[in-house]
C-alpha cells in the first residue's frame, strides 16, 4: 500500500506551503513510504485528485485544496484530520496502516485487554490502586459489612412484626405472638432488670403457655366433635 499526497509545488499560499511541509515531515519522521504527486505541474494529478475527494470532505466551492492524502485509492484525510489525527497518536489508523510494534499507537491498542474475570486490564489497575489506598475495615473484606447487618437486622424486625399481626387477626392477643427467639432474647436481658421483674416476665410466659395449652386442647375438641 502507498501513500499518496497530493500537493502543490507552485501554490503561491504561505498557509498551504506550511501545512503540506507538516505532513511531509511528519510521514518522514515516522518513516512511511509516501508518494508525492504534484498537481501544479501535472493537470492529470489535479483532476484525480478532485474527482476522488468525497463530496461531502470538498469545501462549499466544491474544489479541496493541498495537501490531500490517499492510501491508494481510498481517501484519508485533508490537513486538518491528519492534524487531529496526529494529535490523537492515531495517524497508522487515519492512513490504514497497522502500527509499528512498540508505537504509542501499537501501546493504546493493547492496553485495554481482558484478564481472566472479566475486567479490562486498565480497571484492573484502577481496582488494585484503590485497594491499596483505602484502609478497608476487616468486617467488610469479610463480606460482613455493618450495613449488611442493619439490613438483616431490619428484616427480621419486619418479619416479626408481621408474624404479630396475623396471630392478631386470627383471635390471639399482641402477647400470645410472641415467638420463642423473643423470648430467648428477653431472657439474655434479664441481667438488665431487676430480680422482681424477672419474676413478672416468667409469670406471664407460664400464663401464656397454660392460655396456649387450653386452647389447643379446645380446638382439638372442636374437631373431634
Amino acid at each position: 500500500m502507498v501513500i499518496k499526497v497530493f500537493l502543490a509545488s507552485a501554490s503561491g499560499s504561505t498557509a498551504i506551503k506550511k501545512k503540506q511541509q507538516d505532513v511531509v515531515g511528519f510521514l518522514e519522521a515516522l518513516k512511511v513510504d509516501y508518494a508525492q504527486l504534484d498537481i501544479a505541474c501535472n493537470e492529470d494529478n489535479r483532476m484525480w485528485m478532485r474527482e476522488n475527494v468525497p463530496e461531502e470532505k470538498k469545501p462549499a466551492n466544491g474544489i479541496p485544496l493541498p495537501p490531500q492524502i490517499f492510501n491508494e485509492e481510498d481517501y484519508c484525510g485533508d490537513y486538518e484530520t491528519f492534524f487531529d489525527a496526529k494529535e490523537d497518536n492515531a495517524v497508522y489508523s487515519f492512513l490504514g496502516l497497522p502500527p509499528p510494534p512498540g508505537s504509542k499507537e501499537a501501546g493504546q491498542a493493547e492496553t485495554p485487554l481482558a484478564v481472566e474475570n472479566g475486567t479490562r486490564g486498565d480497571e484492573a489497575n484502577a481496582e488494585e490502586n484503590l485497594d491499596e489506598s483505602i484502609e478497608v475495615p476487616v468486617e467488610e473484606r469479610n463480606g460482613n459489612a455493618h450495613g449488611e447487618e442493619e439490613e438483616q437486622v431490619a428484616d427480621g424486625e419486619e418479619e416479626r412484626g408481621e408474624g404479630d399481626e396475623e396471630e392478631v387477626a386470627d383471635g390471639e392477643t399482641a402477647e400470645d405472638g410472641v415467638t420463642q427467639g423473643d423470648e430467648e432474647e428477653d431472657t439474655d436481658g434479664i441481667t438488665e432488670e431487676t430480680q422482681a421483674q424477672a419474676e413478672d416476665v416468667e409469670e406471664e410466659e407460664e400464663e401464656e403457655e397454660e392460655q396456649e395449652e387450653e386452647e389447643a386442647e379446645a380446638q382439638e375438641e372442636e374437631e373431634t366433635e
